[in-house]
């Protein structure tokens, strides 16, 4: 028996003084209606109701009863909409799990904007990097991975972006920059280890020939698993490094870095929000990731503009 329905059955009929007239108001079959006040009062082991064929009226166990059960049932519904109006309303904290590279180039950009639009929202990120990140302790937690990635978990794809090769003029200027892939075991190379957006080892592919994958024998002079680091020792003439578009668009306008190796890249990569359920998602986690999604896809499509521009 579902206790809180026959409750909020007994208490209808009650204040619609019959069981006919409570059947019609449940949209329930009156037998349905009886057998729900009569399951009632057999688990509570007593009459709530005394019936006859003229008039129906409360026992002094129903009086006392239909008290607790309006009070409970009160509770119940209020219990209900505050949960939903926390669920649905656009206030509250929202977090957020980012490894550095997705937290600095990913999030921070977008926190002014998204503070904007949503005041009572309150981002509360935390930076680390996990093998296996603890997706159920976040509301999303970020993740950038390559072609062919099935982490067999909840997520909502973000965008796409890809890796290219540059380098500094400075560096450039003593170094001619390479004219094949083959080239780059020549070359002073800056690796970012593979927890983060890319693999040791550099998988180069032609746009035109997507099937051809060379990977040339690097020896980096650099592999970190910072991503900042890496593109730090690149703007200071240390090598040529792979970086995701959007990162490497601002420095390329400014001149600061040069593309080489036009058009190859070094792979394709998604980024992903990850969640522990689909279901009851909070309205804060739908527009956050609404508002992910538009401001990354602007920022690829401006990067590859400008790269285009170079």
């Amino acid at each position: 028996m579902d206790r809180l329905s026959s409750m909020r059955v007994f208490m209808r009929v009650v204040d619609e003084g019959g069981f006919a007239a409570a059947a019609r108001a449940l949209d329930l079959s009156p037998a349905v209606v009886t057998r729900l006040v009569a399951d009632l009062e057999e688990h509570l082991g007593t009459r709530l109701l005394n019936r006859t064929t003229r008039r129906m009226a409360l026992t002094d166990a129903g009086e006392a009863y239909l008290m607790r059960v309006r009070q409970i049932l009160q509770d119940v519904d209020d219990a209900d909409t505050l949960v939903s109006a926390r669920t649905t309303e656009l206030a509250g904290v929202l977090r957020v799990l980012a490894p550095p590279a997705l937290a600095t180039h990913v999030l921070a950009p977008l926190v002014a904007s998204f503070h904007a639009d949503y005041p009572r929202i309150t981002l509360d990120i935390e930076v680390a990097t996990h093998r296996d990140p603890p997706i159920e302790d976040y509301d999303v937690t970020l993740l950038g991975t390559d072609a062919g990635w099935d982490g067999h978990v909840i997520a909502r794809k973000i965008n796409e972006t890809e890796a290219i090769l540059v380098a500094a003029p400075r560096y450039l200027a003593r170094r001619p920059a390479p004219r094949t892939p083959h080239e780059l075991v020549q070359h002073d190379c800056l690796l970012i280890k593979p927890e983060t957006l890319a693999r040791r080892q550099w998988h180069l592919v032609h746009p035109d020939l997507p099937a051809q994958v060379l990977q040339p024998p690097l020896q980096p002079v650099l592999q970190a698993n910072h991503l900042d680091t890496v593109m730090r020792a690149a703007l200071d003439g240390a090598g040529i490094t792979a970086l995701p578009v959007e990162l490497a668009a601002p420095h390329l306008a400014s001149g600061a870095l040069v593309r080489v190796l036009s058009p190859w890249i070094t792979g394709r990569f998604t980024l992903y929000a990850a969640m522990p359920s689909r279901r009851f998602l909070p309205r804060r986690t739908q527009v956050f990731l609404d508002h992910l999604g538009q401001h990354t896809a602007q920022a690829v499509k401006t990067a590859l503009a400008a790269c285009t521009a170079c």
